[in-house]
């Protein structure tokens, strides 16, 4: 009996040292926080530059890290919309905006021209976005979709 009960104290105790290495490792490799006063002083700016407005049908602003590729998804009916993008970084920050695998997109430069820009495009019920990010990050990257009326 004394045999089992040592197995079990040793298993119990190997356990508690892989836990806590595992949250010591889990913690340690964790991602820095993007909420640094800079990125929420482009987030700011991005928020002023592209406002929400009454009837959009869907808006967002992210933080991406640098070589970031971020997909935005937004689920909307059919008909066309005016997409609005603008980006906040630093003086050598890039983006890429691109819908689809046969666009090539628009590139923004997040530091040193900071306004909107918009296009149309007309869907099927789903808008996929794709954001890529260049070398220097982070950035603050916003949109607002609104549906288009004639």
């Amino acid at each position: 009996m004394t045999g089992d009960r040592t197995r079990g104290l040793l298993l119990y105790a190997c356990a508690s040292v892989v836990l806590v290495a595992g949250g010591f490792w889990w913690f340690r490799t964790a991602p820095q926080d993007a909420g640094s006063p800079q990125v929420e002083q482009w987030r700011l700016s991005a928020e002023q530059l592209l406002p929400d407005v009454e009837g959009q049908q869907a808006a967002d602003t992210l933080a991406l890290a640098a070589g970031v590729d971020h997909e935005v998804i937004a689920n909307l009916a059919n008909g066309v919309y005016a997409v609005s993008v603008v980006c906040v970084g630093s003086p050598a920050s890039q983006v890429r905006v691109s819908l689809g695998t046969d666009d090539s997109g628009r590139g923004l430069n997040c530091g040193t021209d900071q306004r909107s820009i918009s296009f149309n495009v007309g869907l099927a019920g789903q808008l996929r976005m794709n954001v890529s990010v260049g070398a220097a990050g982070p950035v603050v990257f916003r949109y607002t979709i609104l549906h288009f009326v004639d």
